[in-house]
């Protein structure tokens, strides 16, 4: 299973999703899942693959440490823990959150063994 994770603005649009997931695939197998927050998780539907809503980030550790995300949500970024969380409890890291041109969405990607 390989999972992009995904932590955007309000107001975010469906094509910052693409291009903050297309950042993020480069060189990397092909995102079979996407995962955000619960709350988060309509916007995702655009992206057309099956969606994993991530109840609680603020327990995992992140590379990043964004001061905004450990504000909003405790975790250094919601995108590389809703990776994480979402690929499985042997989840690794393969791209850490990159960020889209218009700084709205951050997108990372895990791999796992969760199905």
């Amino acid at each position: 299973m390989i999972v992009a994770g995904f932590g955007y603005r309000t107001g975010t649009t469906a094509a910052s999703l693409r291009s903050a997931l297309a950042l993020a695939q480069t060189g990397v197998p092909p995102v079979t899942h996407v995962a955000t927050a619960a709350d988060k998780l309509p916007l995702l539907a655009a992206l057309g693959l099956p969606m994993i809503a991530v109840e609680d980030l603020a327990a995992v550790a992140t590379p990043t440490r964004s001061p905004a995300s450990l504000a909003a949500r405790g975790t250094g970024s919601v995108a590389e823990a809703a990776a994480l969380v979402a690929a499985g409890p042997d989840a690794r890291l393969l791209v850490a959150r990159q960020i889209s041109p218009d700084r709205m969405v951050t997108c990372a990607i895990a791999e796992g063994t969760s199905e």
